[in-house]
């Protein structure tokens, strides 16, 4: 089991690594294999996705697969590479915030995507406080554990397209702000926007803003001009290698 000094250590080094204008790159993993790729490759910090973790178990997204599911891929990737490691748990699995830290922990993940979508409750969008109220738990959680825990508050209220279309942006900005101020060190308004949203976005909260990237298409030099502080793949990095391996095996049948 990883120390309560080395988690201290990474957890802060993920944390240092978000910079609205130089955004961490972390690279969106699932297994060992993955990881061990992309750490060879350069990059400082991974997360690991749920939609490709569940995919490449056989199970569904959206918490089809269980918090010990996870935290078993979670372990198998600590083991390999010596990075800081996020991980998104997706609207939690039904666990305490005391046990999402534990196991995370002990899995020797120093980070976490929380979102606000509830899987296990028919899909419902948790209110701006319960959210927040979710991620102060979580901070109470990591701080009881002694490591400053890196956590990535998520919502979905663009992929939802919930609500008008009019004020989705000023709805997002505040619900996002609320988790800010419950004490969350990043934010994810995960969706595709355009520039003009996604300036607002980070000109307007006040913690570095994550965005999602395609790895095959996107530049990787437009995200720093708008203020990004974080990218990640999401299950696109995934997708993009099994495209190009379909291609490969087409050859062969």
């Amino acid at each position: 089991m990883t120390s309560t000094q080395e988690l201290t250590a990474r957890a802060a080094a993920l944390l240092e690594l978000h910079r609205p204008g130089d955004p961490v790159v972390l690279p969106t993993v699932w297994d060992a294999w993955s990881a061990r790729l992309a750490v060879d490759a350069g990059f400082a910090a991974l997360t690991v996705g749920s939609h490709p973790v569940s995919d490449s178990i056989g199970k569904a997204d959206n918490e089809g697969m269980s918090f010990d599911d996870l935290l078993a891929r979670v372990a198998q990737i600590t083991a390999v590479v010596d990075v800081p490691i996020s991980v998104d748990i997706e609207s939690g699995y039904g666990q305490s915030a005391q046990r999402l830290i534990s196991g995370l922990l002990d899995a020797g993940a120093v980070g976490l995507n929380i979102e606000d979508t509830v899987h296990s409750e028919g899909g419902r969008l948790r209110s701006s406080t319960e959210h927040a109220e979710l991620v102060g738990a979580l901070r109470s959680a990591a701080d009881d554990a002694g490591v400053h825990v890196v956590v990535n508050a998520r919502t979905d209220l663009f992929v939802r397209k919930d609500g008008d279309d009019a004020d989705r942006v000023d709805r997002a900005i505040a619900r996002m702000t609320e988790a800010a101020a419950a004490g969350a060190d990043s934010l994810y308004p995960v969706g595709r926007h355009d520039d003009t949203v996604l300036r607002r976005l980070t000109d307007e909260l006040p913690l570095p803003v994550n965005a999602i990237a395609l790895p095959g298409t996107d530049d990787p030099a437009s995200f720093g001009p708008l203020g990004v502080g974080r990218i990640s793949f999401g299950p696109f990095l995934q997708a993009a290698l099994a495209e190009k391996a379909s291609e490969l095996l087409g050859r062969w049948r």
